[in-house]
């Protein structure tokens, strides 16, 4: 399936709630996407051509889900790619040693966690999520992955919102993105 499949299935299944959770705001709804078999195979498969080369074969060891939906998304593009899959939780979820990194939010802070033996030095990972807004819990992600030795090869998601500065965060990391929300952008993979 190509990126075209993908974002043709965000563009009919992503269900827009007006004033969710609060007024003034415009929540992206993908459950009818996961509910939708042909939706859902699209966007796993768009999602998982970030974790391949040019000619398409997976060039990652491992792919990392960040809590809550990158645990729907990672793990059937980790399948697809024929690679493992790492959660990385809110700090105190997992059950065993951690590694973890803390990070500003827009009031307060939060903390990620994973599994020190998650992810190994020398692996190639691809980071998935669903939305990509103001760019932390990725930022953070990236820290974490970077702390074990690893590479990040990209970041893949669903869908980003283009009037918040994602990119500043990530700087040079590729990002591939199905949908971008706001200010008149377009797709972009970079």
């Amino acid at each position: 399936m190509s990126l075209d499949a993908a974002r043709e299935a965000l563009g009919r299944l992503v269900r827009d709630v007006p004033d969710y959770p609060e007024p003034g705001v415009v929540f992206k709804d993908i459950t009818p996407l996961l509910a939708d078999h042909d939706g859902l195979a699209a966007v796993v498969a768009g999602l998982a051509h970030a974790g391949r080369d040019a000619d398409g074969r997976p060039v990652v060891d491992v792919v990392v889900g960040m809590e809550a939906r990158g645990f729907i998304l990672g793990a059937p593009v980790a399948l697809a790619l024929g690679a493992g899959f790492v959660p990385v939780r809110k700090a105190g979820k997992l059950p065993r040693e951690t590694h973890a990194v803390s990070y500003d939010l827009e009031y307060g802070s939060a903390t990620l966690e994973m599994h020190t033996d998650g992810v190994r030095a020398g692996h190639r990972v691809l980071l998935v999520d669903d939305v990509l807004a103001t760019g932390g819990t990725a930022r953070a992600t990236v820290d974490l992955v970077e702390r074990c030795g690893a590479e990040v090869v990209g970041v893949a998601v669903l869908m980003d919102l283009a009037f918040l500065p994602w990119r500043e965060a990530l700087g040079e990391v590729a990002v591939t993105t199905l949908m971008s929300v706001g200010a008149d952008a377009p797709e972009t993979e970079s």
